[in-house]
């Protein structure tokens, strides 16, 4: 049973944080095509915060660590590939670490 909710949990995770991305994206597409169609000089809309990720359920010390640092990984990719900022990078680095 614990490792049935270990893998929920994960996945929880990975779906918060992909959902959290394509909406990103999605969001960056938009105002791309926007200022294409009208390239009228366009207010800097205020940052947009990225949700937070969802609270995972309690797991063992050494799978959590793994975990952590496997998501960690996937964040710095993403931020690495342009999806994240380096402030949407900060907020979900201090919401896996629990800071």
């Amino acid at each position: 049973m614990p490792g049935l909710l270990r893998g929920v949990a994960r996945t929880a995770v990975v779906a918060g944080t992909a959902t959290a991305v394509s909406n990103r994206v999605s969001r960056r597409q938009a105002g791309r095509w926007a200022q294409q169609e009208a390239p009228q000089p366009v207010a800097q809309p205020a940052p947009v915060q990225a949700a937070p990720a969802p609270a995972a359920a309690p797991a063992a010390p050494a799978d959590d660590m793994s975990t952590r640092i496997a998501q960690l990984k996937q964040l710095g990719e993403l931020k690495d590939q342009g999806l994240l900022t380096e402030a949407e990078f900060a907020t979900q680095k201090a919401a896996l670490l629990g800071s």
